[in-house]
């Protein structure tokens, strides 16, 4: 069974996941952790579970899902897995940072990327990887059948979909992304947004006012 642990972090609220079971192998799914504090806060979270770190995913790559993730990949010898679209926004990631505010170094860039369909393992678990573009070229969303979650990013909230008005957005994209790759998931499926509460797929195909009427 995958425990799942949620940290929110930085001015921006972005939600940081660490997936675990009981080998005590486990996956950082946006690491956002800016401030000291936070760093610890995850660091100290991992050392006491006594969790081994073997895999960190980036849902996209917009300055604030991975303002820790330089920290990751040094503590925890991870270079982050994402996909190829996203690596634009990882090269130019200090200059973005500036622009709100933050002093960030570059993220360790990926040796390899992922892609639609692929398979990502830790532990006695697997996610699947949905390429879901339209927020920002590249996002991506990781699906554990058995367990009935999916780790969205900013692609659907609750509620809401993600903003489509910054580099690479496209509203058409992105309802198609969440038409025909995430509201065809069973309807208990769990969603767990980059921001903000949990949802559920049923609900927001009955109750998410983006996307009434379009399915």
């Amino acid at each position: 069974m995958i425990q799942i642990k949620k940290f929110t972090y930085n001015p921006f609220q972005v939600n940081t996941f660490v997936l675990y079971d009981d080998t005590g192998e486990c996956a950082i799914i946006d690491a956002s952790c800016y401030e000291k504090a936070e760093k610890k806060e995850l660091a100290e979270f991992i050392k006491d579970k006594q969790l081994t770190p073997v895999v960190q995913l980036l849902t996209h790559c917009h300055i604030d899902h991975i303002l820790g993730s330089r920290f990751v990949s040094k503590t925890y010898k991870l270079k982050p897995l994402t996909h190829k679209d996203s690596l634009p926004f990882l090269e130019n990631s200090k200059e973005y940072g500036k622009v709100f505010g933050f002093d960030v170094d570059k993220p360790v860039m990926p040796s390899e990327f992922i892609d639609d369909g692929d398979l990502i393992f830790f532990g006695n678990q697997k996610l699947k990887v949905i390429h879901t573009p339209g927020h920002a070229a590249g996002s991506l969303c990781f699906y554990n059948e058995a367990e009935k979650f999916v780790i969205v990013g900013d692609v659907l909230f609750q509620n809401s979909i993600g903003r489509t008005d910054l580099p690479t957005g496209n509203h058409d994209l992105l309802i198609k992304s969440i038409l025909q790759k995430l509201l065809i998931l069973p309807g208990d499926t769990i969603v767990y947004p980059g921001h903000g509460p949990a949802t559920t797929i049923q609900e927001e195909k009955t109750g998410n006012p983006f996307l009434t009427g379009v399915f």
